[in-house]
């Protein structure tokens, strides 16, 4: 009788399809098959993903595992491999124009306040794009910090005016995202993060295609997902941008850096893409309102905390000579007794109590983040301390241990640098005649609202709407920004690229480091050596040695580097009026 039974490599299979015995291959282009094996063997129970997928002790099932869930495997002649996985195929749908809609409960408010801007702005840039096709893209938007798992110590803040700068820029980040007529997933909570992970505890990979286009999330939320996705998330990490408030260089952090795109509040460093936030517009009509009514010796303190309060007597004393002082500390029962008894404090404002009261004051003072904009687009003066010597990682407990070099000059550096006199003085506030003196110019100084375009609506949309459509992953060489942008500079010893752009009117940017990593670009320079390392610096060359060196890890290449023994080659670009993140072609 003949046997029915059908021979296959490695294994036998029944005339039902199912596998009774599989030998384990030895190949050399599956080196660690038998080693996967052997694992398998020991381990497979230690993770309830494998079951998941199959697995049930048996060698078939972890050779089937091993070669059509992960890589380690030849595949198995027997199987039917129409049951693969197939690449993600992106059908390209074009993006909508939405209206403004509540996105998240506690962000209303703001939302629904600013609709109208946005709806505006939103007309303005179709009119620049005039009906330019976009992509409709499928958003996964997972606010870490506000998870139960990562203890949402600021939802209940937020009425009474809490750490807002967080809370405001995701809620414009949300905002933008959806005018622009992308499709979202809002997620605040692990049981809502659904990427397609199978259950268990993270040890197996994501095999079918990742459910969207992009991932905002920030460093909580980066978190969890390497938590949730195991090893599907190092797969799958171009996808994701980081909402990192302070900014992290490549020098620090190389490897993340290498597949994540980290995104800041302010253009701290061209390293990082700048995000931003939107503070909110006036009309003529308030503006005008503002000019009448505004109050010229009134300041506000800006601190919430007490501690902010200690040690600043003595310049809390000079302006008290010439203003009635306002604060907005919080306390619960007794006035802590770092804030004078002059101080008129309001306590910890909601945002909307806080700027009907922005309008009355003539003096804005020191704080972060989103509050001087606020200011300052409300007709108010910024000042701040100057820091000398500027705060930064070898100096200042703040910045140690964050991942970059910037040296901060002082409290708000991108007031000081990008908007400066009338509106922002920036003094030594431990050099009394200098403090006395501001102040006596700022009362004789009058100023109109103004608002930088990149903090408007229409300029966030501008610079989302590109990101979105443009960006790729910082280590792949890109079409964007054009190669039309690209100025190359030299910079002096010991300047950053940065600084060097800056110098010229222009701005580093790092993309276009893959132009200029290369010998043409040195011909110039007349470098006796050329060779490749690895360094943040590079590429760069130096006067005393004629030695050019080229950058070996394209992961490392970085606009805030600098060296006392090294001239840099700086890949510096234009930009468009009031955007900065964008150059002129860039739209």
């Amino acid at each position: 009788m003949l046997e029915l039974k059908l021979s296959c490599i490695y294994c036998t299979q029944e005339l039902d399809g199912s596998s009774s015995q599989c030998e384990v291959p030895r190949e050399p282009r599956f080196p660690e098959c038998p080693g996967k094996v052997d694992w398998m063997r020991a381990r497979w129970t230690s993770d309830p993903c494998y079951a998941f997928y199959g697995v049930d002790g048996s060698d078939c099932s972890f050779l089937i595992y091993l070669s059509e869930v992960e890589w380690f495997c030849p595949p198995l002649a027997w199987r039917n491999h129409s049951s693969m996985p197939t690449p993600f195929t992106h059908h390209q749908t074009k993006a909508p124009r939405r209206q403004v809609s509540n996105i998240l409960n506690f962000m209303k408010r703001r939302i629904r306040r600013l609709a109208q801007q946005w709806a505006t702005a939103a007309n303005r840039l179709d009119t620049k794009l005039q009906q330019r096709w976009r992509d409709q893209k499928k958003i996964l938007v997972h606010v870490g910090f506000l998870t139960e798992e990562s203890g949402d110590v600021f939802s209940p803040k937020v009425l009474k005016g809490g750490p807002l700068g967080e809370m405001v820029q995701w809620a414009d980040i949300l905002t933008a995202l959806h005018v622009l007529g992308h499709n979202l997933k809002i997620s605040m909570s692990l049981k809502e993060l659904f990427l397609g992970v199978p259950p268990g505890r993270g040890s197996c990979p994501l095999t079918g295609p990742l459910p969207f286009d992009l991932i905002y999330t920030d460093y909580h939320g980066l978190q969890q997902m390497k938590q949730h996705m195991g090893l599907s998330l190092k797969r799958h990490k171009c996808h994701i941008r980081v909402i990192d408030t302070f900014g992290t260089e490549p020098a620090y952090n190389h490897e993340e850096y290498a597949t994540l795109q980290f995104m800041t509040m302010f253009p701290h460093t061209p390293d990082n893409s700048f995000m931003g936030f939107v503070s909110e517009e006036l009309n003529d009509t308030e503006k005008r309102n503002i000019q009448q009514n505004k109050v010229n010796n009134m300041a506000v303190v800006y601190g919430k905390e007490p501690s902010m309060w200690k040690g600043k007597e003595g310049f809390l004393q000079i302006l008290h000579r010439y203003m009635e002082v306002h604060g907005t500390v919080y306390y619960e029962t007794q006035r802590p007794p770092e804030v004078p008894a002059f101080v008129k404090n309001h306590g910890l404002l909601p945002q909307h109590e806080l700027q009907q009261l922005l309008p009355l004051h003539r003096l804005w003072f020191p704080v972060r983040r989103t509050a001087p904009l606020e200011a300052i687009a409300n007709g108010c003066i910024f000042l701040q301390p100057k820091f000398n010597p500027p705060h930064s990682s070898l100096n200042h407990e703040f910045f140690r241990g964050k991942p970059t070099s910037r040296q901060v000059s002082s409290q708000h550096p991108y007031a000081e640098q990008y908007i400066g006199k009338p509106h922002v003085l920036t003094v030594d506030f431990n050099n009394s005649e200098e403090f006395d003196s501001a102040i006596r110019e700022i009362m004789r100084t009058k100023v109109e609202p103004y608002l930088p375009y990149e903090y408007t609506c229409e300029g966030m949309l501008e610079r989302v709407h590109v990101y979105v459509q443009n960006q790729v992953s910082p280590h792949i060489p890109a079409a964007w920004p054009p190669l039309s942008s690209l100025r190359l500079l030299v910079s002096q010893e010991g300047q950053s690229c940065v600084e060097a752009c800056q110098s010229s009117g222009f701005i580093c940017e790092p993309a276009h480091f893959h132009h200029i990593n290369n010998k043409e670009a040195l011909l110039e320079v007349q470098c006796d050596v050329v060779d490749s390392e690895i360094n943040h610096i590079l590429p760069a060359f130096s006067v005393m040695r004629r030695e050019c060196s080229l950058q070996r890890e394209p992961l490392l290449f970085s606009c805030a580097g600098h060296s006392p023994k090294y001239r840099r080659l700086c890949p510096c670009r234009d930009f468009r009026q009031g955007q900065v993140a964008l150059c002129q072609d860039c739209l």
